[in-house]
């Protein structure tokens, strides 16, 4: 797990550091950072969770969505006392890792004009398509309290995914992160 908690740790970096294009739009910059808070923070899945002192970028927007818009899979539990905490977003409840739904960051949830929440988004990967349902939001801004199970605020290109949708695309769990592709349906 701690080697799992570094690879996300240091991908994430990379990510947020790099200046690549996607599809010739220049990615998010960061807006400002947030101090961290530790607390009681699950860590499934080997989660990253806030330190005292340290400071977390924050992003108040995601690159453009295309037909193949790049990003990064990350596994999620939705279930009641999963990783987010609270019920989703965009329908008020818990579901289960049998279910194929996703959280996406808060530039492409609710800032770039188009509503997702409760929406179908295709996901490729691993040579494999599939469909899942948009039910929560990966929070980009705000973290490192209760609320966000004291976990950073995720990278703006972050796709949070259920169980189910990791192995709909024939991909184990341990391996944390995975590049992906999406678009909506």
């Amino acid at each position: 797990m701690a080697n799992l908690k570094k690879l996300l740790a240091m991908f994430a970096l990379v990510m947020l550091l790099s200046q690549f294009r996607v599809h010739g739009v220049s990615v998010c910059h960061i807006s400002g950072f947030l101090h961290g808070k530790s607390g009681d923070c699950n860590r499934d899945h080997g989660l990253v969770c806030c330190e005292d002192g340290h400071r977390y970028p924050q992003f108040r927007c995601s690159p453009s969505v295309s037909a193949d818009t790049s990003a990064i899979l990350t596994l999620n539990s939705f279930t009641r006392g999963g990783d987010g905490g609270g019920k989703s977003f965009c329908d008020n409840r818990f579901h289960k890792d049998t279910e194929l739904v996703v959280a996406l960051p808060t530039g492409w949830l609710r800032l770039d004009g188009k509503r997702r929440c409760n929406k179908m988004i295709r996901i490729n990967g691993n040579g494999r398509a599939m469909l899942a349902k948009v039910v929560d939001e990966c929070d980009s801004v705000y973290g490192c309290d209760g609320e966000h199970n004291f976990e950073p605020p995720c990278p703006y290109n972050d796709v949070d995914a259920s169980s189910a949708v990791w192995k709909a695309l024939g991909l184990k769990e341990e391996i944390g992160v995975f590049k992906i592709t999406w678009s909506d349906v």
